[in-house]
């Protein structure tokens, strides 16, 4: 909300707009006033008038911040100044000197009408109602300086109507201005928790590889210490690539707005599940091996990240819950309307489904997939082992 409004072409052609409308009311104000007598008071009330419908144009005219305090305090002043005035005229009128008759300052109508509507628009919360009332009252109160009559009064309730409206006008921008931000608050809410997704998708991978390196480590040191030298290359390389990905997820998380040093979408897609499978094969006794049916390049890119993450769903799960299985198959499939993916274990595993992480995981998965009006399932598989499949329309992706 603190943002400066942009200076598009349309708020320069109002801005153009309105400084030819005061130009004219101040002309008129003038050619009337002079016109009625051609005397000093005459003149000097014109251009009292027209220095007050000045005024107003300095605070309705520049391109205001939202929330801004010193819009609702220019405002007040400038409404108690004109309603200062007002009183004067009626005073010093009523009391025997000429300064009643004549027009009441079209052009100061007008411009109070408009800070009404600027301030209610972007004036701080806290100070833009009173300011806003005591603008309306001055512009109500405006006809009074050409007589006490019964028509000036009815004009005095024209212009409070016509400042009403104006206010109206500006609180209901104000609302919808409000109502976008929330809507863009929460939908960055809502990428930094899929990045949140994200990150723990990728440590869980990694983390899980280093573990049971470093376990297998440990069982080979004695009898074939230049595998030890083996794991430990991959610990490491494991290990760095953990710390970059977390370092780039929580630069995101932490500052959404700053530019990140990772690309704002998933940093994978189906063309890196070959290496994805190798490391997978290097830290387990279940080797995952590949199957592609058709041609996986041109694929919409939410659909070619999110099936790499099923994969890599896939293949944690493996591991993590289904230690005595012997290989995982990966297949994916493409056809003219679905990219088809399975990862499939021949492990016993468990026959619920796993619970990860507070639910991040299959959870979160399954939330990608719906978001691209696809479909999976994770469950035993008909002949044993633990099969997780996915299925991304590619018509609907493409017309998204």
């Amino acid at each position: 909300m603190n943002a400066p409004i942009s200076s598009t072409w349309w708020v320069r052609l109002g801005q153009l707009a309105g400084l030819t409308a005061l130009a004219l009311l101040c002309a008129f104000d003038l050619r009337y006033g002079l016109a009625s007598g051609m005397g000093v008071v005459d003149a000097l009330r014109a251009l009292l008038q027209v220095g007050l419908a000045a005024a107003t144009a300095v605070v309705w005219l520049p391109v205001h911040r939202p929330e801004s305090r010193a819009l609702p305090i220019a405002a007040l002043a400038l409404g108690a100044v004109s309603l200062t005035v007002t009183v004067g005229f009626l005073l010093l009128g009523t009391s025997g000197a000429y300064l009643l008759g004549g027009t009441w300052g079209l052009a100061e109508s007008a411009g109070m009408i408009a800070v009404v509507f600027v301030v209610t628009r972007f004036g701080a919360a806290r100070f833009a109602p009173g300011a806003a009332v005591v603008a309306a009252l001055a512009a109500a109160a405006l006809p009074l300086r050409a007589g006490a009559d019964l028509v000036y009064v009815i004009f005095g309730l024209l212009q409070a109507l016509g400042a009403v409206g104006a206010a109206a006008a500006g609180i209901y921008l104000r609302v919808v201005a409000s109502g976008r931000e929330r809507a863009i608050a929460l939908v960055r809410a809502e990428q930094r928790a899929e990045f949140a997704r994200d990150l723990h998708d990728f440590i869980a991978h990694h983390v899980t590889g280093i573990v049971v390196q470093a376990q297998g480590a440990r069982f080979v040191a004695e009898q074939d210490p230049q595998r030890v030298i083996v794991a430990l290359e991959q610990i490491e390389r494991a290990g760095a690539e953990t710390m970059a990905s977390m370092r780039r997820m929580v630069g995101v998380l932490r500052n959404p707005d700053a530019p990140p040093d990772a690309p704002l979408a998933p940093l994978a897609g189906v063309a890196d599940l070959a290496p994805l499978l190798e490391g997978h094969n290097g830290t387990t006794n279940a080797p995952a091996r590949l199957y592609v049916d058709g041609p996986l390049d041109g694929l919409p890119v939410e659909v070619s990240t999110s099936a790499y993450r099923v994969v890599m769903e896939g293949l944690t799960n493996a591991r993590q819950h289904a230690s005595d299985a012997r290989s995982v198959a990966v297949s994916v499939r493409r056809t003219p309307d679905w990219l088809l993916v399975r990862v499939a274990n021949d492990g016993a595993g468990p026959r619920t489904t796993p619970a990860r992480g507070h639910g991040f995981g299959l959870v979160g998965l399954t939330e990608r997939v719906r978001a691209l009006d696809g479909t999976v399932t994770a469950g035993p598989g008909i002949s044993g082992g633990w099969v997780l499949d996915a299925a991304f329309p590619l018509r609907a992706a493409v017309t998204r």
